[in-house]
């Protein structure tokens, strides 16, 4: 049996742990506490220990007893006592034995000079100050039951404002009870094929078709939960989607129709109709991946895929392009027949997403802050793209440059047998920046094209222009 206290801090400045052993005497108990916890530094010199009555109402023993130990450690030199100070640990009162502290964490290598790697927005424009005042009136607003355990379906705040925006702005078609809530494109790919608890456990099975060029870490993604993925080739017209008809088995396809990821450009209309009348006799799903479709310059905007058949087709989006990552925000608009599964799947309570952005989100949507942020954003990266347009037309004329009438990164089309030196030059110059052939699938048939896939929306301002100039630096010369 053991008796343990925790001594307040603010009556001796720390939090304290000492345990009095029984049987045997408190006074001679507590006098080996307190040494001990000298000696091994957890009171440090200084430090004020409470007085005898409050450490005795603490440990529920006599204040003699706290006041006869005390007076012990004074006299062997580990407590000092004054008149009007108190009870205090020695100064010269220190560890005999060295004090074994864990070793310091290994520093991070140093980023890169210049950052013009793919998938994420301008940090530094993030909408602080909008954001700071949409989460007051939403804190301000927010029922009491709102601060309780969260709904895994999500705040229906959140899911009313998102169903008015994504009729607007996208062209869905839903309902605020059929939106779920998740953490991201890649949390809503685990719920769906592999669940909260391991592989398998969601409510859709593979096999997938997958476009040939996407993030390999999505594929792994699949991979882990026991879904073959099956690439469908790229041209200038997207995903050729007539491939589908030939691959037995196949009763999904993952789609990027705005804007496909890497190599830009949308789903063209003939093709946007075929796959979902592909879903239509296969009684199958077109996943649509809508990663940054609000983000358009020189094109008509291109609504989801969705629209055309809301029982067919689930779309994904999120905020990590439009706001920031770091919120953790994405939703999932689900053909009916599907709520109930994903659901059950994410379990009772929300564990993902957490309430209070949940709420400020939706503050943000239903008050035009959002729309003002993504106008404001569309402008600044449209900037940003002719500045990339301008910079190789006076530096690399001979590059060709793809995929630039929306989104936040351009391809630029390499030379066979450029890419790997490329990525060299700039690596020894201090730039990040990703290679195209690297979001080729491994499974297809066609030969990878050569490129580099440039975010012209990752560096702050201050710092675009210098990376700028090391990308054009990086690029092969002209051999014609």
């Amino acid at each position: 049996m053991s008796e343990s206290w925790v001594d307040a801090a603010e009556r001796i400045g720390i939090d304290l742990h000492v345990t009095l052993a029984r049987p045997g005497s408190r006074q001679a108990a507590l006098t080996r506490a307190l040494r001990e916890a000298v000696r091994e530094g957890r009171l440090a010199p200084g430090t004020r220990l409470p007085p005898y009555r409050s450490l005795a109402a603490d440990l529920g023993i006599a204040r003699n007893t706290v006041a006869g130990a005390y007076a012990e450690l004074v006299a062997e030199g580990w407590l000092a006592a004054r008149q009007g100070s108190g009870t205090r640990v020695a100064e010269r009162a220190a560890p005999p034995e060295p004090v074994h502290r864990p070793a310091e964490a290994p520093r991070k290598a140093p980023g890169p000079a210049h950052d013009l790697r793919q998938g994420q927005p301008d940090a530094a424009s993030f909408p602080r100050t909008a954001w700071l005042a949409a989460a007051r009136r939403a804190l301000n607003a927010a029922p009491d039951e709102a601060f309780g355990p969260g709904d895994p379906q999500g705040r229906i705040e959140l899911r009313r404002a998102l169903a008015e925006y994504l009729a607007r702005a996208r062209g869905v078609r839903t309902t605020p009870d059929r939106i779920v809530l998740c953490s991201g494109f890649a949390h809503a790919l685990r719920l769906l094929f592999g669940g909260t608890g391991g592989a398998g456990r969601g409510p859709l099975r593979g096999p997938l078709a997958v476009e040939a060029y996407g993030l390999g870490f999505h594929r792994d993604l699949l991979a882990q939960a026991g879904v073959r993925t099956v690439p469908l080739e790229i041209d200038e017209q997207g995903a050729r989607v007539a491939e589908l008809a030939s691959r037995r088995g196949l009763r999904a396809v993952l789609l990027t129709p705005a804007h496909q990821f890497p190599t830009g450009g949308p789903l063209h209309a003939s093709r946007r109709t075929a796959a979902v009348d592909w879903a239509g006799t296969r009684d199958g799903l077109l996943l649509e991946d809508d990663y940054d479709g609000e983000f358009r310059y020189d094109r008509e905007p291109v609504g989801a895929v969705q629209g055309l058949d809301p029982e067919r087709v689930l779309y994904l989006g999120s905020v990590s392009k439009s706001l920031s990552p770091a919120l953790r925000l994405g939703w999932m608009v689900l053909p009916e027949r599907l709520v109930g599964p994903v659901l059950a799947t994410k379990g009772q309570r929300e564990a993902w997403a957490g309430t209070l952005d949940q709420l400020t989100l939706a503050e943000f949507l239903a008050s035009g802050l959002y729309d003002r942020h993504v106008r404001r954003m569309r402008q600044r990266y449209r900037h940003r793209r002719d500045r990339l347009l301008a910079a190789l037309a006076a530096h690399a004329p001979h590059i060709e440059v793809t995929g630039i009438a929306a989104g936040l990164h351009a391809v630029l089309r390499l030379p066979a047998g450029t890419e790997a030196g490329a990525l060299a030059a700039a690596a020894r110059l201090g730039l990040a920046v990703d290679g195209l052939a690297a979001f080729r699938h491994p499974a297809a048939a066609a030969p990878a094209t050569h490129g580099l896939v440039v975010g012209y929306a990752t560096p702050p301002e201050r710092a675009y222009g210098a990376a700028l100039a090391a990308l054009c630096r990086a690029l092969p010369p002209d051999r014609g």
